[in-house]
């Protein structure tokens, strides 16, 4: 093992959870040609950032309208409790592609839905 906590095959000794992620932008070039895109992906594992709360990364990439698709990476919001699970909130833009780039706001998915 590394100092790190990885094992030989580089993998994490020990997994935390991730969360799917996954909706619609908002509409662009409302006057030109206006249109959306859908995504889906799971988060990172959780990146703790003290006092009991933690994060996700989420990287996706949309689906294709007229030969184009756009790219996002960023940070979801901290823990926000459902219950007795939680989500994670999630509001920013895409990457600027044919001339334009999309708003969207989600919500991920709670951690674990089939578990105890």
């Amino acid at each position: 093992m590394s100092s790190f906590g990885d094992n030989y095959y580089g993998r994490p000794e020990f997994q935390t959870h991730v969360h799917e992620v996954l909706g619609s932008t908002r509409l662009a070039e409302r006057k030109e040609d206006p249109h959306d895109h859908r995504f889906a992906t799971i988060s990172g594992e959780a990146i703790f950032i003290g006092e009991g709360d933690h994060v996700h990364d989420v990287k996706f990439r949309t689906d294709f309208f007229t030969e184009h698709y756009h790219e996002f990476f960023g940070r979801t919001s901290g823990a926000i409790p459902v219950g007795d699970r939680h989500v994670h909130f999630l509001q920013a833009v895409t990457t600027f592609d044919d001339g334009h780039r999309h708003e969207f706001r989600v919500a991920t998915l709670i951690e674990d839905p089939t578990g105890n």
